[in-house]
């Protein structure tokens, strides 16, 4: 079967397609997945250009996958032949991800793909879904009538983030650039759309609540706008980070002045560090969200698709900031 070896640490050119062995059932249970689509994220480009988890390569990249289980071990139960499924599992390193054709997970972390996602809209939602969840519902506790912003809410992470706190009952506001991007936030649930590039946004998101500050403030971008978001967040209020973010001493004396609670996340921890229980709660996130997909309260955004022998061209486009929402490999 074909697969995406990540060669060596460098550029999209150390993603090289090769004929691989196809993977087996080894346990009980086991789920042998035909791969019909693997989203691609920026940490599938971080882990490319600095290195896997481990070191270990050769190595497969990709978190995220959608398509039709075709075999099971003798001792699953959740999940029979011919079932459609979506997941995130492996792609750091010593486990192999979901840019080839086809993968064995455990029936834990497979949730039945949403009817009326495509195999490639399924694809696109996992790490992302998981991650605006945690952030919004299990982090910051988003509820009705509170204000949330989301800094680039047209991105992977941010527009599911804006469509969860809206969901939640809460008004959104996020930082995007005009245009495209823009339309996407505000068709997904924004009321308020600031341009960061031209626009004060402390001013703005002020202006909005009446207050000094939204209630929770999401940042999905990392370094200089983490700590920017101090300023951003009411007193009492919270801010969640689901990026790495630079650790200053003014900017630490910020959050202790306005007693914020100041949390992260990093979705990938239960599959690296190895806690199964938190990996099945991820997989229960995925089911919720399955029928809010499903009843069209949710969607996700694919901006978009490559042949999964043009791995190295996705990461070029991502890299790039050229894909509104998510890139998309597709095994045909």
């Amino acid at each position: 079967m074909r697969a995406v070896l990540m060669t060596a640490v460098g550029g999209p050119d150390v993603l090289k397609v090769a004929d691989v062995p196809e993977p087996q059932i080894a346990g009980p249970h086991d789920v042998w997945v035909r791969l019909r689509a693997a989203g691609i994220n920026p940490i599938d480009c971080k882990l490319r250009s600095d290195g896997t988890i481990g070191g270990s390569l050769p190595a497969v990249l990709g978190w995220d996958g959608a398509g039709v289980v075709e075999d099971t071990g003798p001792a699953v139960t959740r999940v029979r032949p011919g079932d459609e499924v979506y997941f995130c599992d492996g792609g750091f390193g010593p486990t192999p991800g979901t840019y080839q054709d086809a993968k064995v997970v455990d029936e834990l972390y497979l949730a039945l793909k949403p009817r009326r996602l495509s195999f490639v809209e399924a694809a696109a939602a996992p790490l992302v879904t998981i991650t605006a969840w945690e952030a919004q519902r299990e982090r910051a506790r988003v509820g009705s009538g509170q204000f949330a912003l989301v800094q680039a809410g047209a991105g992977g992470v941010g527009h599911m983030s804006v469509q969860i706190a809206r969901l939640a009952g809460a008004r959104v506001a996020t930082t995007v650039t005009p245009g495209p991007k823009a339309d996407l936030a505000a068709s997904l649930g924004a009321e308020l759309c600031i341009d960061y590039t031209r626009e004060d946004v402390g001013a703005k998101v002020r202006a909005w609540t009446g207050a000094d500050g939204a209630d929770v403030v999401h940042d999905t971008v990392g370094g200089k706008t983490f700590t920017s978001c101090f300023h951003l967040v009411r007193p009492y209020g919270d801010l969640v980070s689901n990026v790495e973010s630079p650790w200053e001493d003014e900017a630490v004396t910020a959050m202790q002045q306005r007693n914020l609670r100041v949390s992260f996340t990093w979705m990938p921890a239960p599959s690296v560090f190895g806690w199964p229980e938190h990996r099945e709660r991820q997989r229960g996130i995925l089911e919720q969200a399955a029928a809010h997909f499903d009843a069209g309260d949710l969607r996700v955004q694919v901006g978009a698709t490559f042949p999964l022998e043009r791995a190295a061209d996705a990461h070029r486009a991502l890299e790039a900031g050229q894909v509104i929402g998510k890139a998309v490999l597709t095994m045909g």
